[in-house]
């Protein structure tokens, strides 16, 4: 669960088949260079990235939360960037850049 305010992302316990509330989740990782995280997804290596809102970086966490590091994919910085999805082959990244009004492809 991205938590865009508080810059952290937390992890809900088996959030796919859940039948009670977990809550706010456990920390995963925070701070660092998440900067109003938006939109998560899991790689296929189990790595996950996070589009920051707040400055159209892109965020790299290993699996543990660990950080391993950032790329602007969106120079248009604070609210342009949003969703996130792979390709089937998990080879390509395709993301919104609200700032360009348009979906881009990171490879």
């Amino acid at each position: 669960m991205a938590d865009t305010i508080d810059n952290s992302i937390n992890a809900i316990p088996s959030a796919t088949s859940r039948s009670s509330s977990a809550g706010t989740g456990t920390p995963f990782s925070k701070g660092g260079d998440l900067n109003g995280p938006l939109g998560l997804i899991t790689t296929p290596t189990g790595h996950v990235l996070a589009a920051n809102g707040g400055d159209g970086n892109l965020v790299e966490l290993s699996p543990s939360g660990t950080q391993l590091g950032e790329k602007t994919i969106s120079p248009g910085g604070a609210g342009a960037l949003f969703g996130l999805a792979l390709n089937k082959d998990g080879n390509a990244l395709y993301f919104v850049d609200d700032s360009e009004n348009q979906l881009n492809v990171l490879r």
